[in-house]
């Protein structure tokens, strides 16, 4: 695929806003990933623009992953049986997802975002136990949400942040700080499956990953900035990332129905 400059360019604004959505919330990356692709980019078939997105996405929240890391808003063990697990559902996903119809995915993609949402604002108020580690009783948890938050997250072919975060808080109770820091490493891992499946198919302009990641690494450095100042006030990432997912849900689901109606 030949791009021009412009699209180069753009990929590299589009890229900074992912990134800055990943450092922010530790979601909503991926799902502005694709739709910036399409609409900004200008990227006409829809499977490159989710692969490209998917390998774009991974590598921009393992470099946001370094920056919570860094901070201690990681839990590690937690993060990592959720992810080792959500793998293996990913690369199910993903395969069933490449025979799906993309505009009928985007229109139930929607649907689940708004749900999210709503669920993230019923519990915004509360505060998570900080201490929280892996233990036999939430390693079932974190098994059983990693898995189908990876099939999912293969399957629309996104790296799956805006599950992972309430994913990761349903099965170990985590403040949401650290939850968005952890959800990163299963984001990764997500993204990184649901790319090499779709670049197995010829599905991923590489060079476009490249200028999209490089925008990505100056928005993220000031989302995690920013993540860690609003951590100071009770539930306002909660709203943060509720408010994301709602608004790209809408917008999503509007945009896939006028697709799917006739004219």
């Amino acid at each position: 695929m030949d791009l021009t400059s412009l699209q180069y360019v753009l990929s590299v604004a589009a890229g900074s806003l992912v990134g800055f959505s990943l450092g922010l919330v530790g979601g909503g990356g991926s799902i502005l990933a694709v739709p910036l692709m399409v609409y900004l980019v200008g990227i006409d078939n829809p499977h490159v623009a989710i692969g490209t997105s998917a390998l774009a996405v991974a590598a921009n929240a393992a470099l946001n992953l370094a920056q919570h890391a860094r901070g201690g808003n990681v839990k590690w063990r937690c993060a990592s049986v959720f992810a080792s697990v959500g793998v293996g559902g990913a690369l199910l996903g993903s395969t069933l997802g490449k025979a799906i119809d993309g505009q009928k995915l985007l229109a139930l993609f929607a649907l689940l975002m708004i749900l999210v949402a709503a669920l993230m604002l019923r519990k915004r108020s509360s505060p998570g136990d900080g201490a929280v580690r892996l233990s036999q009783e939430n390693a079932l948890k974190l098994a059983a949400y990693g898995f189908s938050t990876g099939a999912l997250s293969g399957f629309f072919g996104i790296g799956g942040g805006f599950l992972v975060v309430p994913g990761l808080i349903a099965a170990t109770g985590m403040p949401i700080l650290f939850a968005v820091g952890s959800s990163l490493v299963a984001v990764t891992a997500f993204g990184v499956t649901t790319a090499f499946n779709y670049a197995y198919s010829g599905w991923v302009n590489w060079a476009l990953a490249a200028t999209f990641v490089g925008g990505g690494v100056v928005g993220g450095w000031f989302g995690a900035r920013l993540a860690a100042r609003l951590s100071t006030r009770r539930g306002a990432l909660n709203v943060v990332l509720a408010t994301l997912i709602l608004m790209v849900g809408a917008y999503t689901l509007y945009r896939s129905v006028q697709a799917l109606t006739p004219v």
